[in-house]
């Protein structure tokens, strides 16, 4: 097995995290990102890139972190209870992008990488990430391009990777109290290491990189698309959902606040407008319904594949 080179891993992650803000400050073609550099008393540190009030993206967050310390923290070993009492460091690219047109999906995407020490032994370490989409006004044509993209970056790994990240995604973004998913999936990986150092990071990169190439289409497509205040409303209903799966579930926000990381890095994610309402049930026949009854499960959107 090849040996883990968490300095490498850096500099793509930094790399990677300038990259996605040239490609989404061309797309929005007005605002421009602000940076914050941070550090962490434990250990480690980060740079936030956000960007607010553009003409496309109503709040676009892209963050670089690495972080270390002398334990795990509870998220982290919950799963993996042998790593209990190591020391460790985290690093990754997260992103949220929360588009001021309905019509243009919301989207998350990360990559990180995780190793941890103990004397006397050899390190543990793995890779993990994805991207998933979570639209309010969905296109069949959008969703089966994110999903094509998906899946092409997966074939040079194995014919099966595709299907079993597309799994894991559909099973980790899920909203059992609401009985839906948050969105219409993509990929999600954890834990990986088994194939060995260097083909893991390649999978990885490719997961990174591939972002820009199944977002931007969506995108362009959408980004002048004309909408009105019902729609506006129901976009920010439908925020409310990503908020609580990012409260209520998600083990990276569980861990960045565990390992004492940077609270308003962490909570870039939530959207910057968002509305409750008691009982919301769609019109019959609506484009609303049609997200619920059609969108918001499970399936094989490459079946509809032109």
């Amino acid at each position: 097995m090849s040996i883990p080179d968490a300095s490498t891993v850096k500099a793509f992650l930094l790399e990677l995290q300038n990259n996605i803000c040239v490609g989404l400050t061309a797309l929005d073609g007005q605002a421009e990102f602000k940076e914050d550099q941070w550090t962490r008393s434990e250990g480690g540190g980060g740079q936030s890139r956000v960007l607010t009030q553009g003409k496309v993206f109503e709040q676009a967050g892209v963050n670089f972190s690495h972080v270390m310390g002398d334990a795990m923290p509870a998220s982290a070993t919950a799963h993996r209870p042998e790593l209990a009492g190591r020391s460790f460091e985290a690093m990754g690219v997260s992103l949220v992008i929360h588009p001021n047109n309905p019509h243009i999906p919301t989207t998350h995407a990360n990559v990180r990488f995780f190793i941890a020490y103990k004397e006397g032994a050899d390190p543990v370490w793995w890779f993990g990430g994805g991207f998933d989409l979570t639209p309010f006004y969905p296109y069949l044509d959008d969703v089966v391009h994110w999903h094509e993209t998906a899946k092409t970056l997966c074939e040079p790994f194995g014919e099966a990777v595709y299907s079993k990240y597309k799994k894991w995604c559909d099973e980790y973004f899920w909203l059992p109290h609401r009985n839906e998913t948050r969105g219409v999936g993509g990929l999600f990986f954890d834990d990986l290491n088994k194939d060995g150092f260097d083909k893991s990071f390649a999978f990885m990169r490719a997961v990174g990189e591939g972002f820009l190439t199944a977002y931007t289409p969506i995108v362009e497509r959408r980004k002048n698309t004309e909408f009105n205040e019902h729609q506006r409303q129901f976009q920010l209903y439908r925020r409310g959902r990503y908020v609580e799966f990012n409260l209520v579930y998600d083990r990276g926000t569980l861990f960045g606040l565990q390992t004492g990381g940077r609270t308003e890095s962490i909570l870039m994610s939530m959207p910057p407008l968002v509305r409750w309402e008691y009982g919301y049930i769609p019109e019959e026949d609506s484009q609303e319904a049609e997200l619920y009854e059609r969108y918001l499960k499970p399936q094989d959107w490459l079946q509809f594949e032109s």
